[in-house]
């Protein structure tokens, strides 16, 4: 599935094949199968916890706008930007909720 499908009626999930590790406080990656090398920034290091196990994109901004201080309109437009981003450069899985 393309990210042209990102909408809050999916299921979304990290990827595997990643190391990841913690520096200052934010995640950062290193793909095994292209070898580059990703910072995903506090805010976005917090997505990736939450998409450990699969979750929608309405539970996302939910946990995040009660973690931090973001209007729930401000934190989907963000939240749906940085998936994007994501599962261009394949780091996340998208699928229909069953």
């Amino acid at each position: 599935m393309g990210v042209d499908v990102i909408s809050s009626d999916v299921l979304v999930k990290q990827s595997e094949g990643f190391l990841v590790s913690e520096m200052d406080g934010e995640k950062v990656m290193l793909s095994i199968e292209n070898g580059k090398y990703y910072n995903l920034g506090q805010t976005g290091s917090r997505i990736w916890e939450l998409i450990a196990s699969p979750v929608t994109i309405s539970g996302i901004v939910d946990q995040l706008v009660e973690e931090f201080e973001i209007g729930r309109e401000a934190c989907e437009q963000q939240v749906f930007a940085f998936l994007r981003q994501l599962a261009a450069e394949k780091l996340i899985q998208v699928c229909f909720k069953r």
